[in-house]
């Protein structure tokens, strides 16, 4: 989105000599969207930004093939089954594991406690939530640190590595949970929510000063690394590989200078991180439909935050959502926290995925239509992933679908 930013050493105009110190040259780099027709940033590089001294394949081996949802049920998939107490040395960016995806976008989940490689996705923007736990990001426009609750969106292309904080005051904490949206599109606030200039508008149910952009410059010597160490970078990008996998392939580049050498930049296009507690949650007299809840969009899919709040106040108001059918989409919720009311005696909690596939109506369990009248607060955390074009099962997903779920509507399967 429009929203500029500057920092670290840039030249007074775009495009002209910015020297060193030692009077070279620094090497400037457009990383921008839409073949130069949208949003931009210009990076300043101590190195030469295409060197590269060696490439290698990185094996993606069957990782992101997926399977129909055939025949069509909706599931309940338990992600925190998906890794144990015996899972260690698991990194955010190679550890990850596929639970849905389509051409559009893959959800995945992992449980960290390792230093990630350095890594770019080359195919889309990601949108990664931090379920638990806390991680620094270190990217060449800057560090982050997250927190429970913390979306970061990363720019198609941006080189990053994730390192878990796994130790604290008394030892050693609970690892980072992860929930890696990832698409093969751009991710950004909902067009609505923005001006024609860019400015998320009044309406919109947070503004620019809850985004959290990079600390930085961060350079190669800032985090103890020699400014000349030949660094792999790991990047997922198009490819001729199997259909089931979306084309998605691997490739490790060596460079031979460390990827953080960039002195300074400014534009509109970099990674930012919001937490879902700035989200300003609209409500309404009478249960109020998805879209008030949207966060971000892609190409062909949509994220919204489920959050506590009050809720309907007609008198006659039916706080659950009502039955509906979802004719053009898949709708995937992450239950996070809280006490989510329409799914009670389900078997669906925190950790808990539930996959309403499009043809298929949905709505509240047995009894909480009922049970919801009167209630003014609902207690619940929830992400919400809306497809355009159904979703397939990942290796992940297949492994964690508790077999029961669609049945749960008639006391169970007969």
């Amino acid at each position: 989105m429009a929203y500029y930013r500057s920092q670290g050493a840039i030249p007074p105009k775009r495009h002209t000599q910015h020297r060193t110190p030692e009077g070279g040259l620094y090497y400037e780099e457009l990383m921008g969207e839409e073949g130069f027709s949208s949003d931009s940033s210009l990076l300043y590089h101590r190195g030469i930004p295409s060197a590269i001294s060696d490439a290698q394949v990185w094996e993606l081996g069957d990782s992101l093939d997926t399977a129909p949802n055939h025949p069509l049920v909706p599931r309940h998939l338990k992600l925190h089954d998906l890794f144990g107490d015996d899972d260690k040395d698991v990194d955010v960016v190679t550890g990850r594991r596929l639970v849905l995806g389509n051409g559009d976008v893959r959800i995945s989940y992992v449980v960290a406690d390792k230093v990630s490689p350095w890594y770019r996705n080359g195919i889309g923007d990601e949108c990664v939530y931090i379920e638990r736990g806390n991680a620094h990001v270190q990217t060449v426009f800057g560090a982050f640190d997250l927190r429970q609750g913390d979306y970061l969106i990363i720019p198609r292309a941006t080189t990053h590595r994730w390192l878990p904080v796994v130790e604290g005051d008394e030892g050693y904490i609970e690892p980072l949970r992860a929930y890696a949206i990832e698409g093969n599109s751009h991710i950004a606030p909902p067009k609505r929510y923005l001006s024609r200039y860019g400015q998320l508008l009044e309406h919109a149910p947070y503004c620019e000063r809850d985004l959290r952009g990079p600390a930085g410059p961060l350079l190669a010597e800032d985090i103890g690394a020699d400014r000349g160490e030949a660094t792999e970078v790991y990047i997922k990008h198009r490819g001729s590989g199997p259909q089931s996998s979306g084309g998605i392939v691997g490739t490790v580049y060596t460079y031979p200078h460390h990827p953080l050498d960039v002195v300074g930049w400014d534009g509109c296009l970099y990674p930012y991180a919001f937490n879902v507690e700035d989200y300003m949650p609209i409500t309404g007299k009478v249960h109020q439909p998805p879209p008030v809840h949207q966060v971000f969009e892609g190409y062909n899919f949509v994220v919204c935050n489920f959050v506590p709040r009050k809720v309907d106040y007609h008198e006659l108001s039916i706080p659950v959502p009502y039955y509906h059918s979802n004719v053009d989409s898949d709708e995937i919720m992450f239950y996070v926290d809280g006490d989510y009311e329409a799914r009670k005696g389900s078997g669906i909690g925190k950790g808990s995925i539930s996959v309403h596939p499009g043809g298929h109506a949905h709505g509240p369990q047995p009894g909480a239509y009922e049970k919801s009248v009167g209630v003014h607060y609902f207690d619940e955390l929830a992400v919400m992933v809306d497809t355009f074009r159904p979703l397939e099962l990942g290796e992940a997903g297949r492994a964690v679908d508790d077999g029961k779920y669609a049945w749960t509507w008639v006391g169970g399967k007969p």
